[in-house]
């Protein structure tokens, strides 16, 4: 590693090992470790490291949160569900709009799926899953070796299937199993459900335990789940941190999340938010939703009105 940099006195402290302050040398063997919480001091042991740890715990902490509030606030570049895989385009955060494939556990929207079977039907084709190409029609038991395959294969999106069907028949031991070990592969809906399930689900400011809601709702959050920044949103108006607040419903407004739109109105409305914030904010949630229609996805929707989608050439 490179010592040089724009701040000599930083350059220095990450040479030295920030307790005995030797300098790092690969000739005789002496390797520094950042330090793992902040990052901005480096050891030349373990030893070392716990002899400095009374000096760097204030500056350590103070630190460690300011990095995690630059990831915590951080606009993500998309929601957490992605792209369609066929259309490309993003998916809506209206699960509603969406489906996930048993055979291979891919998130495919409704439009594209609504189309391929049109056209299997007009061709007379075996209908078969738009993504892989299995059959579509598969019996109770192919279906379950299938999605047996995927959780020993360790797919996230299987494992948190099977973790949403234990809590949904109440058992919350096997689905907090499941759903943590989806968490632990990045899988940002699997980190809402456990935040929503440690706080209890009915107030998330008296949770049986705030520290691992709140760490499992950040994580999705920061991984771009706006309804998880919603609720984080909500327990710091309830903790009196607007300021906070505001930068979690802005962020949440701003990838199409329509309740925390409403709370950046409120926002506005009692003098909390400027002009300037909810002008931005209204326009980047009008944007994300644009974002993610199509005619396929409107032809959808109207399908499910009652009305017939139109035939296209």
């Amino acid at each position: 590693m490179s010592c040089a940099g724009g701040d000599e006195a930083a350059d220095m402290m990450m040479c030295r090992c920030a307790s005995c302050g030797v300098a790092e040398d690969g000739n005789i063997n002496i390797k520094l470790k950042k330090c793992n919480a902040c990052h901005s001091v480096r050891y030349c042991s373990v030893e070392c490291q716990k002899e400095h740890r009374p000096q760097h715990k204030a500056e350590c902490k103070k630190r460690a949160a300011d990095m995690r509030d630059e990831s915590l606030f951080k606009q993500p570049e998309s929601s957490h569900l992605g792209d369609c895989q066929i259309c490309c385009l993003p998916h809506s955060i209206d699960h509603k709009q969406s489906s996930l494939s048993a055979c291979c556990t891919k998130m495919i929207c409704n439009g594209c799926l609504m189309f391929n079977l049109i056209r299997e039907r007009k061709e007379k084709l075996e209908p078969k899953c738009v993504f892989c190409r299995k059959k579509s029609f598969l019996t109770g038991k192919e279906s379950e070796l299938l999605f047996n395959k995927r959780i020993e294969a360790n797919d996230p999106n299987a494992l948190r299937q099977m973790g949403t069907i234990y809590g949904a028949q109440g058992n919350f031991a096997k689905s907090m199993e499941f759903l943590t070990k989806a968490a632990k592969l990045g899988d940002a809906e699997s980190h809402y459900q456990l935040g929503m399930m440690y706080g209890n689900r009915l107030h998330l400011s008296a949770g049986k335990d705030m520290k691992k809601a709140r760490y499992h709702l950040e994580e999705a959050a920061i991984a771009g789940h706006p309804e998880a920044r919603l609720q984080l949103g909500i327990v710091e108006v309830e903790n009196k941190r607007m300021d906070r607040a505001v930068k979690h419903f802005i962020i949440a407004a701003s990838s199409g999340e329509t309740e925390s739109m409403k709370m950046v109105k409120k926002g506005y409305e009692s003098g909390g938010v400027s002009k300037e914030e909810f002008a931005t904010a209204l326009r980047a949630h009008q944007a994300a939703i644009e974002a993610t229609k199509s005619p396929q996805r409107d032809e959808w929707e109207k399908s499910q009105q009652g009305n017939v989608p139109s035939k296209r050439k």
